[in-house]
């Protein structure tokens, strides 16, 4: 058994399935997940685990060249917005509408659902390369 980082078998094995370029979604409990993507659904209750901490565990374990996340974040989830300003400085960071970040869902190739239950905690990582 790992010793430390994701214990999660599932969110360990869809992170070793991903390349350069694939797309990982970050996502609060209720964003609507199409099918198609390998999704590890890490939701236990409201708020756990939060959005950050699934985040900040993730950015961990992957490079990643930018981050999508939509526009209304920071109308209506001011901590959220504050997180991934923190975390993705300019001009790591793109904001597109949330019907736009919805569609680019379905391209994701593995989208990690958290307990989060405020809205508009979702974020799009794209994948890079460690060199």
């Amino acid at each position: 058994m790992k010793r430390s980082g994701i214990l999660n078998r599932h969110l360990s094995a869809g992170i070793a399935l991903l390349g350069h370029t694939d797309t990982v979604m970050v996502c609060d409990a209720g964003l609507p997940i199409p099918d198609g993507p390998f999704v590890v659904d890490l939701a236990f209750t409201a708020g756990v685990p939060s959005f950050e901490r699934v985040l900040t565990g993730l950015l961990d374990e992957l490079v990643v060249e930018r981050a999508t996340a939509a526009r209304e974040v920071s109308e209506h989830n001011p901590g959220a917005t504050a997180l991934l300003d923190r975390l993705f400085p300019a001009p790591a960071l793109e904001l597109v509408p949330h019907e736009e970040l919805k569609t680019l869902t379905a391209g994701a190739r593995l989208v990690v659902r958290t307990g989060e239950a405020r809205p508009y905690a979702n974020v799009l990582l794209r994948c890079g390369v460690p060199f």
